[in-house]
């Protein structure tokens, strides 16, 4: 999953990781949210990693809170959210990229 996942985000291509975890009520509504943005906007490529499967990326990432959602392009990050995020907020952030 690790050199995957590097290859991935190192992509030309948005990529927008949703840092999640099962037991999390919140990530389960922005989950909604970021199908809205998926069905919308066909340029940016969407990747779930569970943060209690994959401690490495989540420590990696310092990723202290879920929901965490990172932009990244080139593997570059362009943008961090944590919490909630609307559709609409999100497509504001994947279009000033």
């Amino acid at each position: 999953m690790k050199l995957r996942f590097f290859n991935i985000i190192n992509s030309s291509k948005l990529v927008l990781v949703d840092f999640y975890a099962d037991w999390c009520i919140p990530c389960k509504e922005l989950v909604k949210n970021i199908e809205k943005v998926k069905k919308e906007v066909r340029e940016v490529r969407i990747v779930k990693v569970d943060v209690d499967r994959n401690p490495f990326l989540a420590s990696h990432f310092n990723i202290s809170s879920v929901p965490t959602i990172i932009l990244f392009k080139k593997g570059e990050k362009l943008w961090t959210g944590t919490g909630v995020h609307s559709a609409d907020e999100i497509k504001k952030v994947l279009s000033r990229h």
